[in-house]
């Protein structure tokens, strides 16, 4: 989905940064006026006021590849692929995903009290999933966003992952003009910072390397990781000599069956949470009466 902010941001800043994924969709307002006036025979004024009462689904929301009436692009002045229609008829959607949870529930609430309720301006979506699947979505969410030909995406995918690890920490602080990320060979757990690299303890960095594996073995024919490229036999490999299989109890020899119990430890499993989505509306209502007044003269 495409990821342009709106000049009127809402304040996130309350959350930890591993518990929000945003996702920003265009919709083309042409296209919707089309179907309301031409093809169901609607008057502009009835077809404005159905319009402006439209909630989209979660899932056109936040599908990895949208469709009509929804498009998303990265051009400055992109043009509707469905009917041509040019920037002015477009309308841009926001949605803001807040996993639930102690550490977020207070500032969800608080947002929630925050935010103005005249005409609906934001939808309030709550839904429920469980942590394996939350866990793939996050990481498609990290494998579209990070440049995987950049060798630098490695350490920001390190800082994704610990913000989900330990979503308290501010790694905003721990990983400004950090140079390099290490195994520590004194750390039983945790991490430390010293000078510009940050040493991780082997468990914490043994995710690190099983999380970028994951998110890089679709895009070479096997996984960059701080280790090198290395394929799911080295990785498990390199799991067993460190003692991570044994401490965490994953036995077996078949490699897909120890890497489906490794995601399973990462992910927490079939454990259910709530997601709660918050829609931001305003510039669709904007637009809205904008493409209604030209249809009306």
């Amino acid at each position: 989905m495409s990821t342009a902010k709106n000049t009127r941001e809402l304040d996130l800043s309350a959350f930890p940064p591993g518990t929000i994924t945003e996702y920003s969709t265009l919709v083309c307002l042409a296209c919707i006026f089309d179907l309301f006036t031409n093809q169901l025979s609607l008057a502009p004024r009835t077809a404005y006021s159905e319009i402006r009462r439209y909630a989209p689904s979660i899932e056109e929301l936040t599908a990895p590849q949208a469709v009509r009436p929804f498009f998303d692009s990265e051009e400055k002045h992109p043009r509707c692929p469905y009917c041509n229609a040019a920037r002015r008829w477009h309308s841009r959607l926001d949605t803001f995903r807040i996993e639930g949870g102690k550490s977020t529930d207070a500032a969800r609430r608080a947002l929630a009290k925050s935010l103005p309720t005249k005409d609906n301006q934001f939808q309030f979506i709550e839904t429920k999933s469980d942590r394996r699947r939350l866990f793939f979505d996050w990481l498609e969410t990290q494998r579209s966003k990070l440049e995987l030909d950049d060798d630098s995406w490695l350490i920001e995918a390190t800082r994704a992952f610990l913000e989900r690890l330990e979503p308290k920490s501010n790694w905003s602080e721990v990983f400004t003009d950090l140079r390099a990320v290490r195994r520590s060979q004194r750390l039983k757990e945790g991490w430390e910072r010293e000078g510009s690299r940050l040493f991780l303890s082997p468990s914490v960095y043994n995710e690190v390397l099983i999380v970028q594996y994951l998110i890089s073995r679709s895009h070479t024919q096997s996984g960059h990781t701080f280790e090198g490229r290395i394929t799911l036999v080295e990785l498990i490999r390199r799991l067993r000599y460190s003692g991570y299989l044994v401490t965490n109890e994953i036995t077996g020899s078949d490699q897909f069956e120890i890497l489906e119990k490794l995601v399973e430890k990462l992910s927490g499993g079939s454990a259910r949470t709530k997601l709660y989505y918050v829609v931001d509306r305003r510039d669709f209502l904007d637009k809205v009466k904008s493409v209604y007044s030209r249809y009306a003269t």
